[in-house]
């Protein structure tokens, strides 16, 4: 365990202080030192993690996911549990035997002995004990090699999260995503820990049962499997294809509760300010009523196969009572035989019943693992080749070769752009919303590929080079800034995690932030809540035009990264700018066009098209598209950066 500053309440730990904690922690009192330093040496130790990101999945990740598959990852325990569960079977069936043999030497007739009757107890009994505790061995193993194979599934489901393009997080729900990780594998967990054991022990409890049954009495026997089994298998190829649709879509609707949820709390401020808690109440009662009304349905077809093989026992049972007791009668079978056939006959219809209740978890734990690979099976629309190069440190040009893109085939977003950005050269899109001008950006950072053409870094095709190689030399500032929880040192390094503190100094004067430092309890220590809630938003940018600053990236995009500011805030931002483009290639998103003035030249894009490009001068001398929009902007109230300059 990693207490930050140690047991004596260093700074920087988990008990340092901040407005948070309340009291600083004064440290473990000398008198429960000893009990605390026994605690803390009973604590698992773990290895350091040697864990690298690839882009391209491995050989490994690519293949299918099936339960059998991940099994056999573990062989020791799949071989250990698989043991025990054969033992614990047959160790359990011996009981109805041993009564078998007390009546028939201990009970009846001249073969009374209270010796025979108090051995057949006493192994009774220890059989017993020695089922209890090969059953908690088993439990414990199965409960291990879950927790293995889950926490394997985890690893591999959020690493093929980190390799997925932006598209598909954009086009699926957050909510349904997080029900992959949560419920879906849950119910693999409970189905490996529970399920498989207890469906194998039940199954081959019915095998070996059957033998026992035969070797008791074959007549009975044979009538048994003629009564019995032939409904049985009907009624369970019924039950198997009914209850395989019902759970399929009990998991699609548990995700969509589970979207709706997070939609509703992500938004509750809007939900709030509208006063439409009442429409969300409505919404997410419908989509919980349609997740019930799934739940109804696999309780209804278990409704019908319980109840239906409970009876086919209880009436297969008299049947047999009636064929059996006129064989007693007939000196055919002896009581004690009987006794024994019909204690095995109920342990034959006993596990009947509890596989339908573990075909329930088997049902559910077969839906999660079809949800989860269709999931794994998803290739991203952003694919990186398999043998592309490293790409080398870069100058910075930027060139857009008759570029065409749409994020579907029947609306493109840009068509056949040209252009050319030179190493060390700031450039801004403007233009109306919806024109391209992000898109351009995204698509010079390779988060989507063009539909036709090339986006070309120092005369690179940037789809012939690996993503980390690209990525770590472009830094982008989103126009609506994101803050991890954490401290602020540690999102300020987040593009650097080996920035040093007087690194960290130097952004927070250049990009402004030492008002805001000096006022927070702990400085560049302080924590940030969730999504950086506990700061405004002219705040979180601030800190993520300084996390771009200290990632030191050759090309920068700002995508309207001054749109959150007030005027005082973008006066220091702009500043900041100057600073932070030096020497750089840039891409700068801006609808203030006051940021856009600072850029060497000015692009104007409109319906995916580029229709200006010049100098800002340039362009308001040119009576254009631009100069109309310069006015506009002058006429609704913004500052003219003309006057800057002179």
């Amino acid at each position: 365990m990693a207490w930050g500053g140690g047991w004596g309440g260093g700074g920087g730990g988990m008990f340092a202080s901040s407005s948070n904690t309340g009291l600083p922690f004064g440290g473990i009192p000398s008198e429960l030192m000893e009990g605390a330093n026994k605690i803390l040496a009973t604590e698992p130790t773990h290895e350091p993690s040697a864990l690298e990101f690839h882009q391209r999945p491995s050989a490994k990740e690519r293949q299918r996911l099936t339960l059998p598959r991940m099994l056999r990852e573990y062989p020791a325990f799949v071989v250990l549990g698989s043991v025990l569960v054969i033992v614990i079977s047959l160790v359990m069936q011996a009981g109805p035997l041993l009564t078998e043999y007390a009546i028939n030497n201990g009970m009846m007739g001249q073969h009374r002995s209270l010796r025979v009757i108090a051995v057949c107890g006493t192994i009774y009994m220890i059989l017993a004990l020695s089922s209890s505790l090969l059953q908690r061995a088993q439990v414990d193993v199965t409960g291990r090699l879950a927790s293995r194979v889950m926490h394997d599934l985890r690893i591999r489901v959020f690493v093929h999260f980190q390799r997925l393009s932006l598209d598909f997080f954009t086009e699926e729900k957050a909510g349904v995503l997080m029900s992959r990780m949560t419920s879906d594998i849950e119910n693999l967990q409970q189905l490996i820990q529970d399920g498989i054991s207890s469906f194998a022990a039940q199954g081959l409890t019915m095998i070996v049962i059957t033998v026992i049954l035969f070797a008791t009495n074959v007549t009975l026997a044979t009538w048994t499997v003629l009564l019995v089994l032939p409904i049985l298998f009907v009624f369970s190829i019924w039950f198997h294809r009914a209850s395989e649709k019902g759970y399929l879509l009990s998991r699609d609707r548990i995700a969509n509760v589970l979207a709706d949820l997070s939609e509703s709390l992500y938004g509750i401020r809007v939900v709030t300010a509208n006063n439409r808690q009442r429409r969300n109440i409505e919404n997410h009662r419908h989509v919980v009523g349609a997740y019930r009304d799934a739940n109804n349905y696999t309780g209804s077809v278990s409704a019908i196969y319980g109840p239906s093989t409970n009876m086919l026992g209880i009436l297969g049972t008299g049947l047999l009572l009636g064929i059996g007791g006129r064989m007693v009668i007939n000196h055919q079978l002896t009581v004690g035989a009987l006794i024994a056939f019909f204690l095995y006959l109920n342990r034959f219809f006993q596990p009947i019943q509890l596989l339908v209740q573990q075909y329930n978890s088997l049902q559910q734990g077969r839906s999660s693992v079809i949800r989860l690979r269709e999931l794994l099976e998803t290739v991203p629309s952003v694919e990186e080749l398999e043998n592309a190069a490293t790409l080398p440190t870069i100058e910075g040009r930027i060139t857009f070769e008759h570029v065409s893109f749409g994020y579907n085939e029947d609306n493109m977003v840009l068509d056949d752009v040209n252009l050319e950005i030179a190493p060390g050269e700031s450039v801004a899109f403007v233009g109306p919303t919806g024109a391209g001008k992000s898109t351009m950006a995204k698509l010079a950072n390779r988060f989507y590929d063009p539909s036709s053409g090339r986006v070309l870094l120092d005369g690179v095709d940037i789809r012939d080079v690996t993503l980390h190689s690209l990525r770590s030399q472009l830094g982008v500032v989103p126009q609506e800034a994101f803050l991890f929880a954490g401290s602020i040192r540690t999102n300020l390094s987040f593009g650097r995690p080996t920035i040093t503190d007087a690194q960290i100094e130097e952004a927070i004067d250049v990009v402004g932030l030492r008002d805001l430092i000096s006022r927070l309890p702990d400085g560049v220590d302080t924590i940030v809540h969730e999504r950086g809630q506990t700061l405004s938003a002219g705040e979180r940018q601030l800190l993520a035009l300084a996390r771009a600053f200290l990632a030191r990236p050759r090309v920068l995009i700002l995508d309207e990264a001054t749109s959150s500011l007030d005027l005082q805030s973008e006066t220091v931002i702009e500043r900041a700018l100057d600073r932070l483009l030096e020497g750089r290639s840039a891409i700068l998103i801006a609808h203030r066009l006051t940021t856009a003035q600072r850029a060497n030249r000015i692009v104007v894009i409109d319906q995916g098209r580029i229709v200006e490009v010049g100098t800002p001068r340039e362009l308001l001398s040119r009576d254009g598209p631009y100069a109309a929009m310069y006015e506009a902007w002058l006429a609704s109230g913004g500052r003219d950066a003309t006057r800057d300059d002179e």
